[in-house]
């Protein structure tokens, strides 16, 4: 047993406190599996937990963290030894479950995968859980036989996580892709990444019609709200869009006529409890599909002791791409 640093989130009278301090591993909570934490990263529901701006921590004290990446110290679980490399995103860790901002975690064994061929684990949290739910969104799409030549692909928030490796994957698969965001200057990001054009976020998020001019045949949504709303609206007939982020609301302020009167499927993304099956082919589609040099270029990355200032940052809308957490 031994102490090792972690960002440790406190409930006070007033909300929450967030300190960068020792944890004891005498206090890890149950798991069958002790991972050293070597990588991390940053999450639109990390910042969420890391500020107290949303209830996302359910359980006091808690290492927020929903993502991690490293070695395996010790195991109880039938699949994984000590020294293998594993991954993980979701099922509560970070919310319920002590986790990643931290040089230790201890985890059920069936919430892991193996870290995929062809990713190295600084790669891995590169992707994140904003990267795994934009494959999980594309293949939703596949599933619903949504191809290329059925038209354009719209990405909302296309600056952001879920956003920057959307439109990559997007483009990568063969897809027209009309990336949206609202922050100036983006432009030369998101062509670099992949898109074809670039459509100013004020077109879609504010209050439109229940119908507008079919635009385009799919769209990835990580925004929610008003905007989902017109993304429907303007979605070709019989197209799809695979809702998977809340970043303007959690509330739909839509009508039934893009369903009713075009077709159009909406498609919703779990990307927290993704049965194990489909959690490693998406993984092993990430690591075949996804242009590593286009990762690269949409991450930096930042050191676990800087973690404690990017809650704010993120929630603001002032991160761009993806942030890896190097954990010393």
């Amino acid at each position: 047993m031994g102490a090792f640093k972690a960002w440790v989130v406190e409930k006070t009278e007033s909300g929450q406190s967030l300190s960068f301090r020792d944890f004891d591993d005498a206090d890890l909570m149950d798991g069958d599996v002790t991972v050293r934490v070597t990588h991390s990263t940053l999450n639109y529901k990390d910042g969420l937990a890391l500020t107290g701006r949303s209830p996302v921590v359910r359980r006091f004290p808690m290492i927020p963290g929903i993502d991690f990446a490293g070695t395996v110290e010790s195991s109880g679980h039938s699949e994984y030894r000590a020294g293998d490399a594993v991954v993980l995103t979701g099922w509560g860790v970070g919310e319920t479950h002590l986790g990643a901002y931290a040089q230790k975690a201890r985890v059920k064994g069936d919430w892991l995968v193996p870290l995929p061929a062809g990713l190295s684990p600084e790669q891995a949290m590169a992707v994140g859980t904003a990267g795994y739910t934009a494959m999980l969104s594309l293949m939703a799409l596949d599933a619903h036989g949504m191809t290329p030549s059925d038209g354009p692909a719209l990405v909302t928030g296309a600056s952001g996580g879920v956003g920057s490796v959307a439109v990559a994957l997007l483009a990568r698969a063969g897809w027209h892709v009309i990336a949206s965001t609202g922050r100036a200057g983006e432009g030369d990001y998101l062509k670099g990444l992949g898109a074809a054009e670039i459509l100013d976020r004020a077109e879609l998020d504010k209050p439109g019609r229940p119908l507008g001019k079919e635009r385009w045949a799919a769209a990835i949504d990580a925004v929610g709200s008003t905007t989902l709303a017109n993304v429907l609206a303007m979605t070709k007939s019989d197209g799809a869009v695979a809702a998977c982020g809340l970043a303007q609301g959690m509330d739909l302020p839509t009508s039934v006529a893009p369903f009713i009167l075009r077709g159009v499927s909406l498609l919703g993304i779990n990307s927290v409890t993704t049965p194990q099956k489909k959690r490693r082919e998406a993984w092993a589609r990430i690591a075949r599909e996804l242009d590593l040099g286009k990762l690269a270029a949409m991450t930096r990355t930042v050191g676990l002791e800087e973690v404690g200032t990017l809650g704010e940052d993120i929630l603001a809308g002032h991160v761009r791409g993806r942030t890896v957490v190097t954990v010393g």
